[in-house]
């Protein structure tokens, strides 16, 4: 596991505003007109832009989501390029993109415990500064209805390898699936999202 070597007076600041920076691009691959965003945008058709085509990130991260007013499935945007829609989705339910807003990432702890039943009953996963690509492979095998972040900002997917639909957990408790997005209590892969002020080539890099 990497360790990052940072001055402890960087690591307790909190992201603000001009932390985030997003531009849209109505066509893939970056053509067609652009609008940049630093700020929550709960509808882009009324800041004038058709559709979403491509993005770039240069500061985040940010989630996007399906359907205004942040509804709908959830797409995690880090630091990079996403030149068309399955860039940064392959739950190939949807390919549209109508509001988005920056995920404010203050700790570099990271803990989650994911429950089988809804209200925090039954087994349970807890994880600890640590990205899990497959719970099958750490011998849990249950659904997930209920969720609890002690720490960090988290994205969980629907199948193994980070694959599927994408559920947002910020610290705080989600005491059923619904709460966090979900039609069903469904997860088994959830990785940290790292802000790029502690991680200035972002969280991953992408391949080539």
């Amino acid at each position: 596991m990497a360790t990052d070597h940072q001055n402890p007076a960087t690591k307790q600041k909190q992201p603000v505003a001009s932390n985030f920076k997003l531009v849209i691009y109505e066509q893939e691959n970056f053509q067609g007109r652009c609008h940049e965003l630093t700020e929550p945008c709960n509808n882009i058709q009324e800041a004038d832009v058709a559709k979403v085509g491509s993005i770039l990130v240069l500061c985040g991260p940010w989630v996007g989501y399906e359907q205004p007013g942040c509804k709908g499935e959830q797409y995690v945007f880090e630091k990079g390029e996403y030149p068309r829609w399955d860039a940064w989705t392959n739950s190939r339910r949807s390919d549209c993109i109508v509001a988005f807003r920056p995920i404010k990432v203050d700790s570099q702890e990271h803990k989650i415990v994911l429950y089988e039943n809804p209200s925090f009953a039954g087994k349970k996963i807890e994880i600890i500064d640590d990205d899990v690509p497959s719970f099958h492979a750490h011998g849990y095998h249950e659904k997930v209805s209920s969720v609890r972040v002690q720490s960090g900002t988290w994205v969980g997917y629907q199948y193994p390898g980070y694959r599927g639909y994408q559920y947002l957990f910020e610290k705080g408790e989600f005491k059923e699936c619904s709460e966090f997005g979900a039609v069903l209590p469904q997860i088994q892969s959830v990785r940290r999202i790292r802000d790029m002020q502690y991680h200035p080539r972002g969280a991953f890099q992408l391949s080539t």
